[in-house]
């Protein structure tokens, strides 16, 4: 499609010759004599390309691109063999330029080429600012805690500051590490995330770092890491605060000087990655305890961003349940609403397992209401309706027992309730499954 495109140049011929040129490519074209003539022009219209002479009767060229270049593309002529005129034009943020006279053969290459690109970064703004909205859209809630949040994250988004965020089990802190990386200026590269409570520690340290061939049993060739997959973007550390302390020196050491290597290498390799971490455990007294490093610690809370649980933010609620039902895909097929009773059920609960506990609730109450237009009371399925005699654990001792001793017994107690669940006995105990494991094995109830 042709585009409009206005033509700034006090030798009337040669404004002539470009315009005809520019017609006959199909675009509609506006001759401007001087400066004051094209000001006006642009104070009503939005040409898609703006082609100036370096030299008008009323004005430096060069003012003319400083003042217009951040808003349009402008194309500049510059006299011949002019080299330090068309440097200077580009500094000043010119798209392209050409010498006079003009060769209108050079002239349709450059106008096209200009005009590609122009409408590539629009393309590319727009998809852009689009992901970032959908990205908003995702953190939902309008309270005055939820406010603060996103003050913080605009305020260290654009800068390369290590982050830590803090917050109970299933508030979103991962969706606010991915608001950060998308307001950050690696927007473009990766966003990778690494759930530091899944692997085993020899696991852990090649999904992170890396291995070279042969590093550990099964590894039959080298693997980048991570932190490479990451590069140029932001590496999110899910729950931090369960790295064995062997990994947490070398972590630190990324942080320090950007530098790490691959399991089983010799070489340094450069990290260009920003580290965003979160954590449900309060590391400043584990770093008092000796189970978390203290220097890493201070690394990593330079910048602290607390997500408040959902039972300090109820006022949200409303918001988040016709959030969960709208991206349900059932819903899309049902127009759900909440009943007024069910609803005040949900703001008074008070969700122990934070937003993902909501989530889960909604979801289940729409399929539990079936073709109902509504959500009801009786739709609804909280934890803490379970009969609580089912959940009691009793523990008798013949003196008085060491802690150590009660916390082996209980532990044994909760693994014969749940017959070996693992899962199911660390969310009773509200501990990570990695943190089960090691509890396991040092009472050794294998």
């Amino acid at each position: 499609m042709g585009k409009n495109i206005l033509v700034i140049e006090d030798d009337k011929v040669l404004s002539g010759m470009i315009g005809d040129q520019l017609q006959q490519m199909g675009h509609e074209v506006f001759r401007k004599f001087n400066w004051a003539e094209a000001s006006e022009y642009l104070s009503v219209h939005e040409p898609n390309l703006i082609l100036l002479d370096c030299r008008l009767p009323d004005i430096d060229g060069h003012e003319v691109i400083r003042q217009i270049a951040s808003l349009y593309p402008v194309m500049v002529f510059t006299a011949y063999g002019s080299v330090q005129g068309a440097v200077r034009a580009m500094k000043d943020g010119a798209a392209d330029y050409l010498t006079k006279p003009v060769n209108l053969d050079e002239l349709e290459l450059a106008v096209q080429r200009v005009l590609d690109h122009a409408a590539m970064r629009q393309d590319h703004q727009f998809c852009k600012d689009r992901m970032r909205a959908l990205q908003h859209k995702n953190m939902v809630g309008r309270s005055e805690v939820m406010q603060k949040v996103y003050e913080l994250i605009s305020a260290v988004a654009p800068s390369d500051m290590t982050v830590l965020i803090q917050g109970e089990s299933g508030v979103g802190k991962e969706l606010v590490a991915h608001e950060i990386h998308t307001r950050s200026l690696r927007t473009e590269k990766n966003f990778v995330v690494l759930d530091c409570c899944t692997l085993h520690e020899t696991l852990f340290e090649s999904e992170l770092f890396g291995h070279e061939r042969s590093a550990f049993t099964g590894a039959d060739r080298r693997k980048p890491g991570l932190i490479e997959g990451a590069e140029g973007g932001t590496l999110f550390l899910d729950e931090v605060g369960e790295i064995d302390l062997s990994v947490q020196a070398k972590l630190l050491r990324v942080l320090e000087s950007g530098q790490f290597r691959r399991l089983g290498g010799t070489k340094d390799l450069q990290a260009d990655v920003r580290i965003v971490a979160a954590t449900n455990r309060d590391l400043e007294n584990m770093s008092r305890e000796g189970t978390f490093r203290v220097d890493l610690y201070y690394r990593l809370s330079s910048f602290v961003i607390h997500v408040p649980p959902l039972r300090e933010r109820r006022e949200d609620i409303p918001e988040l349940v016709n959030h969960f039902i709208h991206n349900h895909d059932f819903s899309r097929r049902v127009d759900k609403s909440v009943s007024s009773s069910a609803m005040k059920q949900l703001i008074s609960y008070d969700w122990r397992g934070n937003i993902r506990e909501l989530k889960n609730v909604v979801e289940r109450a729409i399929i539990l209401s079936d073709g109902a237009s509504k959500m009801r009371p009786e739709h609804l399925t909280f934890a803490n309706t379970r009969s609580t005699q089912s959940l009691g654990v009793e523990l008798s001792f013949a003196g008085e027992p060491t802690l150590e001793e009660v916390q082996r017994n209980y532990l044994k107690k909760m693994l014969t309730k749940y017959s070996g669940h693992r899962l199911k006995v660390a969310n009773a105990l509200g501990i990570s499954e990695r943190n089960l494991y090691r509890l396991i094995r040092k009472y050794d109830l294998q």
